[in-house]
């Protein structure tokens, strides 16, 4: 296997470039023939090892990879190949398989969304109604956050910019009070927050989970498209 060591050689594929995040601190890279797989430390709350290629080849680097960086970097994918490489790679397991979802569009969305000057609230609004959530105030990576406020100055609704690359924006940590649903407050947010990422970086993407259909159809309205992905862990 070879290592890459700039971002320019990380061209093509979005959910690589994104794993890349500019080869900021701890990022490493690696290409064996058509094979390619960026490890990339606390990305979303995870070592992710990022991977493209044939599976055959896929396979090899993986193996190779693990031994470099250690077990920790969970190689995540295209679903199909990440179902092959649990086959082919040894104590290597499949994880979940969920949504990668992206758009290099502005979608044209009325709202009142802005970012906020801190996080005052964000941190409560998280715990109360998505305690789940992977971003968090404070997380590394987790850069700012964008909301929707009542009359009387409480968040509705948030969604952070973060773990954000040069090229690819990216959207996390959507969250709606309760009470507050079903008035279309998420759409309008994340709607705020793509068009900035796309300004910014050109390309916005996120991660969803597939058996969240509410949420797959706001991100289609707002002009991202869907990709099947997984992940595996050692």
């Amino acid at each position: 296997m070879h290592e890459i060591h700039t971002a320019a050689d990380l061209t093509g594929d979005p959910l690589i470039v994104w794993a890349g995040q500019g080869f900021g601190p701890g990022v490493r890279a690696w290409y064996d023939g058509s094979a390619v797989a960026v490890a990339s430390p606390e990305l979303s709350k995870r070592d992710r090892l990022a991977v493209a290629g044939p599976p055959a080849e896929v396979a090899r680097l993986v193996t190779a990879v693990a031994g470099e960086v250690g077990t920790s970097y969970r190689p995540f994918g295209d679903e199909d190949l990440i179902r092959e490489l649990a086959d082919r790679v040894p104590g290597l397991e499949f994880s979940a398989a969920f949504g990668w979802m992206e758009t290099a569009e502005i979608p044209p969305v009325t709202t009142t969304a802005g970012w906020l000057e801190g996080d005052d609230g964000v941190e409560a609004l998280l715990a109360e109604a998505s305690p789940s959530s992977y971003a968090w105030p404070g997380l590394p990576g987790v850069r700012r956050w964008a909301a929707i406020s009542g009359a009387d100055g409480e968040l509705l609704s948030i969604a952070a910019d973060a773990w954000s690359a040069p090229e690819v924006g990216f959207l996390a940590g959507v969250t709606t009070r309760e009470v507050a649903r079903g008035k279309g407050l998420s759409r309008q947010v994340c709607g705020f927050v793509t068009a900035e990422l796309v300004k910014e970086h050109g390309r916005a993407g996120l991660m969803v989970d597939r058996d969240n259909p509410a949420a797959i159809a706001v991100y289609h309205r707002l002009g991202y498209t869907y990709r099947r992905v997984a992940a595996a862990h050692f």
